[in-house]
């Protein structure tokens, strides 16, 4: 298998892992995170981002373009018992698809990395299996989310700023990948994209509260191949997210949720060193 060949095998292995971040996620947010359903939900959304880094490293090292786009994470909506019997079916199916991978290898770390990718899937299964056998009767019964209690147009306004902020977060994970062997710049970069994820979590969170899946919807990259263009595009990102929070935090009806208020001037104060840092980097 050539180069070529590797990173296309890579991608599709990368869009998987990215599909189950978003699935779990969604369903984490919609179930609360303060809750033991929520919670397992984000620590397997946590899990799978670990998975998704380290397919993403390997491409960027083999000179390869990360596929930042997820594949479709088929699962059947009808209730919290089918949905989770879908996670289960999806993780054990990773199982041999990444043991057969591996089995491919030459190189011994990506042998390694498909191999920890199939057996930590087989735990995710098993733990999926243990949450959908501890589901009471209306647990099972039921779906995830709440009953919307915002204003349609500060949902919508709060949408906005959940997919520009996946997509931000999703570029500088992508230029991280790409640039990691542009001294401390590429670690600098993921370092970054970590606090961006939070950042998301603060708007997605309070309309997953309310019933409504977060906008997660993928854009175009910038795929540059000159870290000056891309560190630009990202100072030019961050202010436009930046007055995107500041928008969403003078609105009145944010005035009503201290919580999201707290959160808004965190991630505003957080770009503004970003951004301050970014344009150091690109003077030097």
């Amino acid at each position: 298998m050539d180069n070529q060949e590797l990173v296309i095998m890579l991608n599709r292995d990368l869009a998987d892992e990215h599909a189950a971040i978003v699935r779990y996620l969604v369903h984490g947010y919609l179930e609360g995170e303060d809750c033991p359903l929520g919670a397992g939900l984000l620590s397997r959304a946590r899990e799978e981002m670990w998975h998704m880094h380290w397919l993403g490293m390997i491409i960027g090292r083999l000179g390869g373009e990360p596929e930042m786009k997820p594949a479709p994470y088929p699962f059947d909506p009808t209730n919290r018992a089918s949905i989770f019997k879908s996670y289960v079916d999806y993780e054990e199916n990773l199982i041999p698809h990444y043991n057969a991978e591996a089995e491919t290898m030459n190189d011994p770390h990506i042998k390694r990395v498909l191999m920890r990718e199939a057996w930590e899937s087989d735990m995710h299964a098993k733990k999926f299996r243990k949450t959908l056998n501890k589901l009471t009767p209306e647990e099972a019964g039921g779906l995830p989310g709440g009953e919307n209690e915002l204003p349609v147009a500060f949902v919508d306004r709060i949408q906005g700023v959940v997919e520009a902020k996946y997509n931000q977060m999703l570029q500088s994970l992508r230029d991280a990948w790409v640039f990691q062997n542009e001294n401390l710049l590429g670690w600098k970069i993921m370092d970054f994209s970590m606090t961006k994820m939070k950042q998301l979590a603060h708007v997605a969170e309070p309309v997953a509260e309310n019933g409504i899946p977060p906008k997660f919807k993928t854009k175009p990259m910038l795929l540059s191949t000159a870290i000056g263009a891309a560190l630009k595009n990202a100072f030019e990102g961050l202010e436009k997210t930046r007055a995107l929070h500041a928008g969403l935090l003078s609105d009145e009806e944010t005035r009503k949720h201290l919580g999201m208020q707290i959160n808004l001037d965190l991630s505003i104060r957080q770009e503004s060193y970003e951004a301050d840092e970014i344009r150091d980097w690109i003077k030097k």
